[in-house]
């Protein structure tokens, strides 16, 4: 068995080191590339979020004016309606044929009291 000094490295072992820095050198460059595919993937994800979320909230804005455009036809028809009534009760309360009783009191006295009334 032959011994070395201290500080000499045998040619198999400066071969073996010379392996492991390669190997090292190639995993740090693995890590390097799945880093920056990494980043690049969520950069894209992070654009495709950020797209969506805009894309909903013109869909929510567009579904929002249509809703209120279609609620203010839906009110302003109703509001025609009791408007309507409201000039047809009047006018039956102008002629006495309104809905209360004491509306149409001149009717029912002659219809009951008949011909008494004109007595």
């Amino acid at each position: 068995m032959a011994t070395t000094t201290s500080g000499a490295a045998e040619p198999d072992s400066v071969e073996a080191l010379k392996r492991v820095k390669a190997t090292e050198n190639e995993w740090d460059a693995r890590l390097a590339a799945a880093r920056q595919d990494a980043e690049a993937t969520l950069a894209l994800r992070r654009a495709e979020s950020a797209a969506a979320v805009k894309e909903a909230q013109a869909a929510a804005d567009r579904d929002r004016v249509a809703r209120v455009t279609e609620a203010r036809t839906e009110t302003e028809t109703q509001a025609a309606a009791i408007l309507a009534d409201g000039k047809k009760a009047a006018d039956q309360a102008l002629v006495g044929e309104g809905r209360r009783p004491s509306d149409k009191k001149p009717q029912i006295l002659t219809a009951v009291l008949g011909s008494f009334a004109a007595e």
